[in-house]
């Protein structure tokens, strides 16, 4: 059972933690949107709650919430530069459908 980051999300992680000068490490987790039934929270951890998940990864802490873990497991974490736009994006093995936006998933 792990999550883990690729090297460029985890550097892009570490700059914004540097960046913000406090943190925890990444937050992740699931919240029930859209058409598909999930979509994907991102945000940092300032503090780190008793029913907390963590797993690391390339240096970097990963929390999640008891809620999502059953969801987000065994996900990969990438940071993707295309152009100008640049994401996370996420490579969930439980994913069975998304809906045509892309903004929510099904498992």
């Amino acid at each position: 059972m792990s999550i883990t980051l690729t090297e460029a999300a985890a550097d892009r992680v570490k700059q914004y933690l540097q960046v913000r000068g406090k943190g925890e490490g990444l937050r992740f987790g699931v919240k029930t949107s859209g058409c598909s039934g999930y979509s994907y929270i991102v945000n940092y951890a300032d503090e780190i709650k008793p029913d907390d998940h963590i797993f690391e990864s390339n240096g970097v802490k990963i929390i999640v919430d008891a809620k999502s873990l059953e969801v987000v497991v065994d996900t990969e974490i990438d940071f993707v530069k295309t152009g100008l736009n640049e994401s996370f994006q996420f490579n969930n093995p439980k994913t069975k459908d998304t809906c045509g936006c892309g903004e929510s998933f099904s498992i």
